[in-house]
C-alpha cells in the first residue's frame, strides 16, 4: 500500500495479488493499472455486440460478446477491491466464457441439439456453486487451462478449412495477442521481485488485460466469419475506420 493512502475496501482477502503497488493513486482502487486496463476489452466487446445485433447474427454471438463484457467488469471489480467475493466475479465468468466458446466451436457438428447446452449450463452452475465455497488457486488455473486446451483443436480445424486471407490474418492476430499477453502475465508473475525494484513498473498484468481484450475480439470475429460461412451468408472482413476488422454478411432473402 502506498504511504499516506488508506484502503476503502479494508484488508486484502483475495488469494492472488499482482505485481502492482496497492492503493498507489486512490483509496478506492487497489490496483489502478490492472483495473483501468480492462476498459478497452469492454469497449471492444461492445463494438462486437453492436455488430452482431445490427446484422442479426445468431443469439449465441450476442451472448458471447456480453460475456466478454461481464468478464472485464468482474476483473475491474476484483483488481479495484482485492476482495475474495470480487475475485469470484472475475474467475467464475472466465470459466463460463470458455464453456460458451466450447458450445460455439463444437455445436455445429453436435447431433443432439439440447444435450450439449444443457450439460454445459449445468457444469457452469455446479462450478459456480463449488467455487463460491472452496478456494482452489492452483486447481482453478489447471481447470481453466484444460478448458482452453479443449478449444484449440477446433480453432485450428476452422483455421485450416478457411480460405479467406483476411479471416486467416485475424486468426493469426488471435494467436499473437494470446502469446504476447501470456508472456506479459508470466513475466509479471515470475519476476515480480525484480520488477518491483525498477524505477518504472511495466505493468505486465495490465498488458495482459489489454492484449486479452483484443484477443477475445479477434476470436469472436473469426468465429463469426466461420459461422457465417457455414450458414451461407457470404461473409467478408471489412475494417472500421481502416483499422478494426469486423464481419459483414449478406443473408439470402429467404433468411
Amino acid at each position: 500500500m502506498a504511504d499516506g493512502i488508506s484502503s476503502f475496501w479494508g484488508p486484502v482477502t483475495s488469494t492472488i495479488e499482482c505485481c502492482e503497488k496497492n492503493y498507489a493513486y486512490s483509496s478506492y482502487i487497489a490496483e489502478f493499472y490492472n483495473t483501468i486496463s480492462n476498459i478497452p476489452g469492454i469497449l471492444l466487446a461492445l463494438i462486437g455486440l453492436i455488430n452482431a445485433l445490427r446484422q442479426r447474427f445468431e443469439k449465441r454471438f450476442g451472448i458471447l460478446h456480453i460475456s466478454n463484457m461481464i468478464l472485464a467488469i468482474g476483473s475491474m471489480l476484483y483488481h479495484a477491491t482485492l476482495q475474495h467475493v470480487q475475485q469470484q466475479s472475475d474467475e467464475t465468468p472466465m470459466v463460463w466464457e470458455m464453456l460458451l466458446y466450447m458450445y460455439i466451436l463444437y455445436s455445429p457438428d453436435w447431433h443432439y441439439r439440447t444435450t450439449m447446452p444443457t450439460f454445459l449450463f449445468l457444469y457452469g452452475a455446479v462450478f459456480a456453486g463449488v467455487h463460491s465455497v472452496v478456494r482452489f488457486e492452483i486447481g482453478f488455473k489447471v481447470h481453466y487451462m484444460i478448458l482452453c486446451l479443449l478449444c484449440i483443436p477446433r480453432m485450428y480445424k476452422y483455421y485450416i478449412y478457411t480460405q479467406d486471407v483476411c479471416a486467416k490474418r485475424i486468426a493469426k492476430l488471435y494467436v499473437a495477442t494470446l502469446v504476447t499477453g501470456s508472456l506479459c502475465w508470466l513475466c509479471d508473475k515470475i519476476f515480480c521481485k525484480e520488477i518491483s525494484g525498477w524505477m518504472i513498473n511495466p505493468q505486465g498484468h495490465a498488458l495482459w488485460h489489454l492484449f486479452m481484450g483484443f484477443n477475445s475480439y479477434f476470436a469472436n470475429t473469426f468465429l463469426m466469419f466461420c459461422r457465417a460461412q457455414q450458414r451461407g451468408w457470404s461473409p467478408r472482413i471489412v475494417r472500421f475506420m481502416g483499422f478494426l476488422p469486423y464481419v459483414k454478411i449478406e443473408k439470402p432473402k429467404t433468411q
